[in-house]
């Protein structure tokens, strides 16, 4: 598997286990930078206002990203595991913009999105909203603390209509509510081989792990 995305709403702890299977796998990782984004903060605070420039930000610094990590090979690790997929970027737009915003938006965004490469696996992880909200908290990140359980919800709409749309690449979508793969090394285990697996056919694939 050279290109596995792992997926999912805020707080889900797609990054945590982006990483450990990088780490597992001697693959490079590949982690969205998000911290200095200017507009992120004021987003949290003001949505109509700053929605338009930061998902434009967001658009940009993904294609910059996926083009120099991805599509220029690195041949002492020629795999990748990701903590995002490209097409976040419409998915949260589609959330955030007005319809003429977004209108506006994905006409740049299908420009740019032309030969962003597939993922061979994209894992989206899914967790109840009490539990998404709880792991915000505790990673204490001031501007995301005003986060509500109506907005989670909101995104993992959008990303369920997105991926019922998929039909290029295999989708593995897992339900990790009654799991800790971070304090518990048996539930990572079961969650890395079920991820490990390669015959998944394309489109949607559901697991739930206990």
């Amino acid at each position: 598997m050279r290109f596995l995305v792992i997926e999912g709403n805020i707080g889900v702890g797609k990054t945590t286990l982006a990483k450990m299977l990088a780490q597992d796998l001697n693959a490079k990782f590949i982690t969205e930078q998000f911290d200095d984004n200017p507009f992120l903060p004021k987003f949290y605070k003001d949505k109509d206002r700053y929605a338009f420039p930061l998902e434009l930000s967001f658009l940009a610094n993904r294609y910059t990203q996926v083009k120099q990590e991805i599509m220029s090979p690195d041949l002492s690790r020629p795999q990748f595991v990701a903590d995002y997929h490209f097409s976040k970027t419409a998915v949260f737009a589609r959330h955030t913009l007005n319809s003429d915003e977004y209108q506006l938006f994905r006409q740049i965004y299908d420009i740019v999105s032309d030969g962003i490469p597939n993922p061979d696996l994209y894992v989206f992880l899914h967790a109840e909203t009490p539990r998404l909200l709880e792991n915000i908290k505790m990673r204490g990140r001031d501007y995301e603390q005003g986060i509500t359980a109506g907005y989670l919800r909101k995104v993992q709409e959008g990303y369920i209509s997105h991926l019922k749309q998929v039909d290029t690449f295999p989708v593995l979508m897992v339900d990790i509510s009654q799991i800790d793969f971070v304090k518990n090394l048996e539930h990572y285990q079961l969650l890395k081989n079920i991820i490990s697996k390669s015959d998944y056919k394309l489109g949607i694939n559901r697991v739930i792990l206990s």
